[in-house]
């Protein structure tokens, strides 16, 4: 038997905007705007409403962190949490349950403050039905959570690639800057809106003004209606 989160997720109210970054490190450039005492987690958390842990792909962590973090928060915050490398490129999203299972079972330490998933492809992963309905059929026998997927080669921004997504009640990621090739975006499931802002002009350098970092959050509000919405910063300049 798959292993299955045995809480239900408790949505935020219809509308809801969320805005937090991927990583909660504050360095100096930033700290007076986080002020308080407590850890870094601890003063993130009173002054943002979620945080996207993105080391989760790069490295495992103990049950123990998970439910350490879920303490250090207030009981509306929301962590959302990338899948592993492991399962999404290494293995490439295929026989992973037992991955799939291991990893569900430690991140389920966020109880109720765990918002939702990412899904992050590779960028050279074409899409491949057969494959991605197999792993997403998995991930949705798995957990109720809202699920976002951010693809990155054309072949996902497709009508098929959007339908068979939507099956699984599965959104994508709107990102920032836009991939190559992918003018062309599919909602998916309207349940979640999830913003990536990596930098633009330049990927992973250029910082947001206040004006364009809000816009993104706009246009989430504007494009749904009984949903909800994630605009997760990449740094914080």
């Amino acid at each position: 038997m798959p292993y299955r989160l045995p809480h239900l997720h408790k949505p935020g109210p219809q509308g809801a905007i969320r805005i937090g970054c991927a990583g909660w490190g504050l360095s100096s450039a930033v700290a007076a705007s986080f002020p308080g005492e407590g850890t870094h987690l601890e003063r993130y958390a009173h002054v943002l409403t979620c945080i996207e842990i993105n080391s989760s792909f790069y490295k495992p962590h103990r049950e123990q962190t998970y439910a350490h973090w879920a303490e250090s928060v207030p009981e509306s915050f929301r962590f959302s949490v990338k899948l592993p490398k492991a399962i999404t490129h290494d293995a490439r999203r295929v026989d992973t349950e037992a991955l799939l299972d291991e990893f569900l079972h430690a991140v389920g330490q966020l109880g109720d403050k765990l918002g939702c998933w990412l899904v992050q492809l590779p960028a050279s992963l074409p899409f491949a039905p057969d494959t991605a309905h197999a792993f997403f059929k998995a991930l949705r026998e798995r957990t109720r959570l809202p699920i976002a997927c951010e693809a990155r080669e054309p072949g996902w921004f497709t009508t098929h690639a959007a339908a068979l997504l939507k099956t699984h009640h599965i959104s994508y990621v709107d990102a920032d800057p836009i991939p190559d090739d992918c003018e062309i975006k599919h909602r998916a499931d309207a349940s979640l809106v999830y913003v990536r802002l990596h930098g633009a002009p330049e990927l992973y350098k250029s910082s947001y003004t206040p004006i364009s970092t809000i816009s993104p959050a706009r246009c989430a509000r504007a494009r749904k209606e009984d949903g909800r919405g994630l605009v997760h910063l990449r740094q914080y300049g």
